[in-house]
């Protein structure tokens, strides 16, 4: 029998944050992002996320975490899947 894996409450906050950045940025639909996997391409397979987009995305996660995002924090790897982008809002709320 599987056991149930408990995020801890940071975690949970990033995923919550996130799935709601990426439905007001993007302009999608909550059940879709609500169904993103760690394992779902972002970035160059969604329409939606185009350079544009993820620059919005970066202005928006610096205001709703209240932190300063410099440019190389950043990584094109970051926005490749659902999972990578979850790892990079972790590590900037953990500042």
């Amino acid at each position: 029998m599987l056991k149930k894996v408990e995020k801890a409450p940071d975690e949970v906050i990033a995923e919550v944050t996130l799935r709601e950045l990426l439905s007001e940025v993007l302009g999608l639909a909550e059940d879709q992002v609500s169904g993103f996997a760690e394992s779902t391409a972002l970035f160059g397979s969604l329409p939606e996320f185009d350079s544009m987009a993820v620059a919005n995305f970066l202005t928006a996660l610096e205001e709703r975490l209240g932190v300063l995002i410099e440019d190389d924090d950043v990584d094109a790897e970051d926005f490749a899947s659902f999972g990578s982008l979850l790892d990079f809002v972790e590590r900037l709320q953990s500042r």
